[in-house]
This record gives structure tokens, C-alpha cells and sequence, in this order.
């Protein structure tokens, strides 16, 4: 397991679609494994392959709720979507930023496990907001690109 380096706006990688995963092999097992180390070091709440430099469709999210594990998807596709809310957004790849996007409220995600497993996942609210995102991110789309408003973060004060 190892951190890998976060890809920064305006690398063109971020705006390349990400090729399908064929089979779950060991190199991707290791992927999902440094993909959620340099996730949780960097205190993301998701993070897909090409914020890596990697254009696979692999994304790992853990919302930090309390009831949700850590998720890893490969191959993910959004079956059935409902619903609409407006929330902020921020990203790994665009520090400094965040946005006001309209995503969907409830979605059925399906795609692999580590395992090579087929899974299903029925997401709400933050959650379905977090796939979609990273989602998103697969098909070389940012947050800039389709939220409502977007502003900077003020810097942290000093001594916190």
C-alpha cells in the first residue's frame, strides 16, 4: 500500500474518460488499496483512478457517517437515478474551491468488487452524492463544469 500523488485542474488526464477494468487482477486490488490510503491521508471522502493518473474505472468513497464502510467500485454504473438536491462540493483535485451542485438524491450503482464480484449499491443523499461525483470524475467531467455557483474556501486561520 502506498499514497500516491493527487493529479491537480488543469492536468488534461482529469479530462480523459477512463477505460473499463476487463478483470479484477492484483495490480487493481493493489490500485484500490493505495487509491484508499492517499484518500484517507489526504481526508477525501472519495477519489477515482485518474486523480491518481490512472484511466481505469475504479473509484473508492467512505463518507464518514459513522454506518458506511469504506466502498471500492470498479467498473461502476448508475442503473436508476431519482429525485434532485443542491449541495456544496469540493474536490481533491481542485483545492482551494468548492460548488453548489444539483446531483441526484437516491441511485442504484452497479459494478465489481475486489473480488471480481458483481455488487449493487442503493445510495441516498451525501452517499449517491459522493458516487456521482466520482463517477463523474470517470468520465472526465469536474464539479467546476456543472455546478451552480462555485467560490473559493477562505485558508484555514492560523493554529488550526
Amino acid at each position: 500500500m502506498a499514497i500516491r500523488i493527487i493529479v491537480k485542474d488543469p492536468d488534461p488526464i482529469l479530462r480523459e474518460i477512463a477505460k473499463p477494468v476487463p478483470k479484477v487482477t492484483s495490480n487493481i486490488v493493489k490500485l484500490l488499496n493505495d487509491m484508499a490510503d492517499t484518500m484517507y491521508d489526504a481526508g477525501g471522502v472519495g477519489l477515482a483512478a485518474p486523480q491518481i493518473g490512472i484511466q481505469k474505472r475504479v473509484i473508492v468513497l467512505d463518507p464518514h457517517d459513522g454506518e458506511t464502510e469504506l466502498i471500492e467500485c470498479i467498473n461502476p454504473e448508475i442503473l436508476s437515478a431519482d429525485g434532485d438536491q443542491l449541495g456544496a462540493e469540493g474536490c481533491l483535485s481542485i483545492p482551494g474551491l468548492n460548488g453548489d451542485v444539483n446531483r441526484k438524491l437516491n441511485i442504484t450503482v452497479k459494478g465489481l468488487d475486489r473480488d471480481g464480484n458483481e455488487i449493487i449499491i442503493e445510495a441516498s443523499g451525501y452517499l449517491a452524492r459522493i458516487f456521482q461525483h466520482e463517477i463523474d470524475h470517470l468520465n472526465g467531467i469536474l464539479f467546476t463544469d456543472i455546478a451552480e455557483a462555485v467560490y473559493k474556501i477562505p485558508p484555514d486561520e492560523p493554529g488550526e
